[in-house]
């Protein structure tokens, strides 16, 4: 699994570069100050997972997100701040984001949050998940699934990713090809407005569909 790290303190840059290429079955392919060349790290390095920081310099990590979505659709963001606030978690989430930690999570789970990430989970610290689901707790109309115009396929695999099931258990769940999970996801994110599998749970749980 192929790492890019973005993170403008160096000694933390430099703690979690050790972390990783210590690491079995992670290949840490390139780690940066800053995100001024993000675009052209990306189509070079081609990593799975994005570690990235919110506050850098010139771009900031929340800014970045939708370059690394853009750029390398198939890569998983995963967050690494200090910033627990909601306005940072919930733009870094609508941005691509599919996992948040904070900077005080322990390296152990670290690893694991990228492990998890790369295999379709959105690791959060468990600070950071709770107050997701608070807010999406809140009282709100019931949705009707044809507002979106899901299909009933396109249903069945919202309701795996709300069950936390990877792409391939979604797959071989509904006797489907990991390619044609994916091809469905998309369209799922075209018709709920969405950038990212966390997102797309987020709204779906909110919105009724499951």
């Amino acid at each position: 699994m192929k790492i890019i790290h973005y993170e403008d303190n160096r000694d933390l840059r430099e703690g979690i570069a050790f972390l990783l290429q210590a690491t079995p079955g992670l290949e840490l392919v390139g780690t940066f100050a800053d995100c001024r060349n993000l675009a052209a790290d990306l189509q070079m390095l081609r990593p799975d997972v994005v570690l990235m920081d919110i506050d850098l310099p010139g771009i900031s990590g929340i800014e970045a997100v939708p370059v690394v979505k853009a750029t390398l659709p198939e890569a998983q963001v995963l967050m690494l701040t200090v910033f627990d606030n909601d306005d940072k978690i919930f733009q870094a989430i609508r941005n691509g984001a599919s996992g948040y930690l904070l900077k005080h999570t322990p390296p152990a789970e670290i690893v694991a949050a990228i492990f998890d990430i790369y295999r379709g989970g959105s690791p959060m610290t468990a600070s950071i998940a709770r107050r997701v689901l608070q807010h999406f707790q809140q009282p709100t109309r019931p949705a009707i699934s044809d507002d979106y115009k899901l299909s009933t396929r396109e249903l069945d695999i919202v309701k795996g990713l709300v069950s936390g099931y990877s792409y391939k258990l979604i797959a071989d769940d509904l006797h489907i090809s990991i390619d044609t999970v994916r091809s469905h996801i998309r369209h799922i994110y075209d018709k709920l407005q969405v950038n990212s599998k966390t997102e797309a749970i987020l709204k779906a749980m909110r919105e009724g569909l499951v």
